[in-house]
């Protein structure tokens, strides 16, 4: 085999991880120094556990651990008795808990330094959109008058506070929902109580001995996902625009490219933007600019990842790097002088990598600290001297930095982004109508929600980019959010002219508004924007959300987080397709439930469907069916790929 014949090989099998080009780059180089990534962890893990696989494996006592023989052969009750389809209800109850407490506790987090600086108690931090302030004020039924926007805050922030424990019989945002909704959680004993309430209660029913019928711990699971999606996320997502600014669309870029070689890079990563904020200040800090200019640098460059990246990106317009399987690789371009981390998606194998290079691994909260990394507890008292001593520390790695070493890939791609509710209604002159117009008169089939991060058991944006692909051209506007919205980015689905690989009713639609066919909302958190635009179009409609030509869908989801966000946006009545096995598979009643009756009961459903083409085409079908029970025309198919449609029967 010649050199040649080698090097086309080792592409070959890069593509197959990887779809956009900046990565097959860094892997290639990853591969040539001999440095370990995700990718080649998950090789090495294979062959997975199958009874984990399958969920029907319990640890939740120590008579076990226990599993159940998928094949009948072995055992089929764990020692407790409990069944294969318990086993695998209560082990995806407990994700669920899992993936809202960490959401919820972020949304914590902000709520928390909300109110301390409200009480004037914190650096670096202010009421940015006191005109949201007094609206959401209002809807918590807080007098506002001519009052302080900082008093009007203390009072918010106390009322919100009480929505994580139990005190009330429904949380605030509760009231956003359609009537119809309401009602029917109401009936269903689904209506989200105190956060904190629902999160213990999930694992109280799942401890041995509790709650022992399979469909009712599933039903709570519901339950708890529904305090995320409208509970903790939400109040994440509408503080953080109080505090940081309400997102309106703004253009930047995308990719490796972003970074500078000229200057010093710091990169965001986690999902909580209170320490990015008052990085950004610190990173315009006159002193420290000139501090880098005499290490030789020409500036200080921010670049973003994941979800913190997004929060930047929506309101500042901060480039992003990349999403969750780049945090390795952005460090092997050796250009990158500091990773600051907060929590969440984080991989403690950047510490590692990082040992590779110069780069500083610099972990910030003292609830997710990684060996390795330089730990510098963050205090919103002292918010904007943190930012600054994290900056400077950048500063002082960048003459540690290898010419030889750096590698930064090409052409960072443009992107749209800052989509948030009020951007939308916004464009569409204050109200839903138009939308609601576009959709009835057949020029927008419905819209999809395309939201997940990356999974290395799928090649890297690839379920993302297609399906979303797919979507746009059948006239189906999409909404993206935390890792997909950047696949998308880098894909060049995100800017306005991008509303050429649309169909011809979305293509007019975008056209006349100056707005891409792929709208990106914001964080993983900031799902939520999706549930109040959703409320809002069943409201103005006089109809329940299940009644919409809406869908959600996962390609490449891989955290407890995701499952929390089906859990929710399957609750509220819209149906979400995986692209990823969930490991509920060991129970055909759990899948049943999941993939069918709970259509019968909240007015949606699971499905997965691994394909994005034949996922594009299962959404498809699923939007006309809505159409249908609205009395909307049908929409002949732009564009379909035609063996993938016969093989679905579309």
């Amino acid at each position: 085999m010649t050199a040649l014949d080698r090097d086309g090989r080792q592409r070959a099998a890069v593509a197959n991880l990887t779809m956009p080009a900046d990565a097959q780059e860094m892997l290639e180089l990853a591969r040539a120094e001999g440095i370990p990534t995700v990718w080649d962890r998950a090789l090495a893990q294979d062959p997975q556990c199958g009874y984990c696989s399958l969920g029907v494996s319990c640890r939740n006592c120590s008579m076990g651990p226990c599993r159940i023989d998928p094949f009948g052969v072995g055992p089929q009750v764990g020692v407790c008795g409990a069944t294969a389809d318990l086993i695998v209800a209560r082990n995806f109850g407990r994700a669920i808990a899992a993936g809202s407490s960490s959401h919820s506790d972020h949304g914590r987090d902000i709520l928390e330094v909300f109110e301390q600086t409200a009480k004037g108690e914190t650096s670096g931090y202010r009421i940015t959109d006191e005109a949201k302030l007094r609206r959401l004020a209002e809807e918590w039924n807080i007098e506002t008058g001519d009052r302080p926007a900082d008093e009007i805050a203390q009072d918010l922030a106390e009322a919100m506070f009480k929505d994580y424990g139990s005190q009330k019989s429904e949380l605030g945002f509760v009231a956003r929902a359609p009537d119809q909704r309401r009602a029917l959680w109401q009936r269903l004993q689904l209506t989200p109580r105190g956060i904190d309430r629902e999160n213990v209660e999930m694992l109280h029913r799942t401890h041995m001995g509790v709650d022992s019928d399979y469909a009712n711990v599933l039903l709570h699971g519901l339950r708890t996902g529904l305090a995320d999606g409208w509970g903790g996320s939400m109040i994440a997502t509408e503080l953080s625009d109080v505090m940081f600014g309400t997102p309106s669309p703004v253009m930047s870029t995308v990719n490796l490219g972003v970074l500078k070689a000229t200057h010093v890079n710091v990169a965001l990563h986690g999902h909580n933007p209170l320490l990015s904020d008052v990085i950004v200040q610190a990173a315009a800090d006159p002193e420290l600019i000139a501090l880098a200019r005499e290490k030789g640098a020409e500036g200080i460059n921010l670049v973003g990842l994941c979800c913190t990246g997004n929060e930047l990106l929506m309101r500042k317009g901060v480039p992003m790097a990349g999403n969750h399987l780049m945090q390795e690789l952005i460090i092997m371009t050796g250009a990158l002088e500091a990773m600051v981390v907060d929590y969440q998606c984080i991989m403690p194998a950047v510490t590692e990598i990082a040992r590779c290079f110069h780069t500083q691994v610099i972990s910030t909260a003292d609830k997710a600290k990684f060996p390795g990394a330089v730990h510098i507890s963050f205090d919103p008292a002292e918010g904007l001297a943190i930012g600054r001593e994290i900056v400077k520390r950048a500063i002082e790695a960048y003459p540690n930095r290898n010419p030889a070493r750096v590698r930064i890939p090409d052409g960072p791609v443009p992107m749209m982004a800052g989509f948030s509710v009020e951007a939308i209604l916004g464009a569409l002159g204050g109200t839903p109508q138009p939308l609601v117009d576009a959709i009835a008169a057949g020029s927008i089939r419905g819209a999809v929600g395309v939201v997940g991060c990356n999974n290395p058991k799928i090649t890297q944006d690839y379920g993302h980019v297609t399906l979303t692909r797919r979507l746009i051209e059948n006239d189906i506007l999409v909404l993206v959010t935390g890792c997909a919205a950047v696949a998308n980015g880098k894909a060049g689905q995100m800017v306005p002219d991008a509303a050429a690989m649309a169909g011809p009713g979305l293509r007019a639609v975008c056209e006349s508004l100056g707005i891409p066919p792929v709208l990106h909302m914001g964080s993983c958190v900031d799902n939520t924007r999706i549930l109040v635009l959703a409320a809002a179009l069943a409201k103005h409609l006089g109809v329940d959300i299940s009644q919409l030509p809406l869908a959600g869908a996962a390609p490449e989801w891989y955290s407890e987080k995701a499952v929390a966000i089906g859990a929710y946006v399957v609750a509220s009545g819209i149906t979400t397709v995986l692209g990823v096995q969930p490991p509920i598979f060991g129970s055909d009643k759990v899948v049943d439930l999941l993939a069918n009756g709970l259509e019968g009961v909240v007015g949606a459903k699971f499905a997965v469907e691994p394909d994005p083409e034949k996922a594009a085409i299962l959404i498809r079908r699923h939007l006309e069916e809505k159409r249908r029970g609205l009395g909307l025309p049908f929409i002949e198919p732009s564009t379909i790929n035609a063996p993938v449609a016969e093989a679905v029967g579309a």
